[in-house]
C-alpha cells in the first residue's frame, strides 16, 4: 500500500513558502503523494493553486486533489484547463479525485445549485473527458494537452449509488473521504462489485484519507483543527476528532489494517503544519 501526506494547505493562517517546503521535504520523505482537501467557506488555501505550487517545487512525489469540490467550481471546461496545467507543471504526476460534496454554505457563496449538484457533476466529467481527449469543438481544442493520455486519472468519491456510476463512466478508482478501515472496506468492496457490474476490466484504485498529529500536543492540535474545520456539524466534529492518530502505534495500527482491508493508497492528512510532522508521520507509518 502506498502512503502519502497532505498539505497543510486546509490549515488557517500557515505561511505560503510553508506549502514548497512541505512539498519538498514531503518528497524526500519517501511519501507517494501529496493531497489537498477543498473548501470555500473557510480559511484555507485553494487546492488546485497548491498543487501548482507543490508540483514546481517537486520531481517525483504525486498530487492529488483528495477531494475537490467539482460542481460549485461551474465551467467543466476551465476546470478541466486548470488540472490540466497542473498535469503539465508536474510532468503527468496528477491524479483528480472528485465528488459533489455536501456543505450548502460553500455552493451559496458560490452562487451555485445545490439541488442540482449530481447532474452539473455529470455534465463537467462529461466535459473533462472530451477536453482532456480533444475532442472537436466549437472554438477549438482548449489545451494545455495533459501529459497523461486521455488526462489524469479520477477517483470519484462518495457513497451514493450514483458515485459508483461515475466511478464506472469516468473514474479510474474510488476514494474515501474518511471513516476507519472498516467503513473503507465496506466502501471499496461496493466499489469493485459496480466496477465488475460496470463490465470494466481489471480492478478499481482505491484510496482513504485519515487524519494524522503526532509529537507534542498531538491530541490538542487535533482537537484545535478538526473541531473548528468540522464546526458545522455541531458535536460529531469531537468525534472527528477523537478519531485522529495521535500516537505512532495509531498510526502503524491503522497503516496495517487499511493493507488488509485492499486499500492502494492510505492519505494520511496533519493537524499540525509544523515541518517536524512529517519526519514523525513517515517514521510512523514505516516509511
Amino acid at each position: 500500500m502506498d502512503i502519502g501526506i497532505g498539505l497543510p494547505s486546509t490549515i488557517p493562517g500557515i505561511p505560503g513558502r510553508l506549502i514548497v517546503d512541505w512539498a519538498a521535504s514531503a518528497e524526500q520523505a519517501g511519501f507517494s503523494t501529496l493531497g489537498t482537501i477543498d473548501r470555500v467557506v473557510y480559511a484555507n488555501m485553494e487546492p488546485i493553486t497548491a498543487l501548482a505550487a507543490a508540483a514546481a517545487a517537486t520531481e517525483r512525489i504525486g498530487l492529488t486533489t483528495s477531494i475537490l469540490i467539482g460542481p460549485y467550481r461551474g465551467n467543466g471546461a476551465l476546470m478541466a484547463k486548470q488540472l490540466a496545467t497542473v498535469d503539465s507543471i508536474s510532468e503527468g504526476r496528477l491524479t483528480v479525485g472528485a465528488a459533489v460534496g455536501g456543505r450548502p454554505d460553500d455552493y451559496e457563496s458560490t452562487g451555485s445549485s445545490f439541488e442540482t449538484r449530481g447532474r452539473d457533476f455529470d455534465a463537467q466529467l462529461a466535459e473533462m473527458r472530451a477536453v482532456w481527449t480533444q475532442e472537436p469543438r466549437a472554438g477549438g481544442a482548449i489545451g494545455p494537452r495533459p501529459v497523461q493520455a486521455g488526462g489524469p486519472p479520477i477517483l470519484i468519491g462518495g457513497n451514493a449509488p450514483a458515485a459508483y456510476r461515475r466511478m464506472v463512466e469516468y473514474g479510474a478508482g474510488w476514494i474515501a473521504g474518511g471513516g476507519g478501515p472498516e467503513m473503507f472496506a465496506q466502501g471499496a468492496e461496493q466499489a469493485r462489485q459496480a466496477w465488475r457490474e460496470g463490465g470494466r476490466e481489471g480492478q478499481p484504485r482505491t484510496v482513504s484519507l485519515a487524519y494524522v498529529s503526532l509529537g507534542e500536543d498531538s491530541v490538542g492540535h487535533a482537537e484545535r483543527y478538526l473541531g473548528d474545520y468540522y464546526s458545522f456539524i455541531g458535536e460529531y466534529a469531537a468525534q472527528i476528532a477523537a478519531g485522529a492518530y495521535t500516537t505512532p502505534k495509531l498510526v502503524a495500527d491503522n497503516v496495517a489494517a487499511f493493507a488488509d482491508a485492499g486499500c492502494d493508497e492510505l492519505i494520511l492528512m496533519p493537524c499540525n503544519p509544523d515541518l517536524k510532522q512529517i519526519s514523525l508521520i513517515a517514521e510512523a507509518a514505516g516509511l
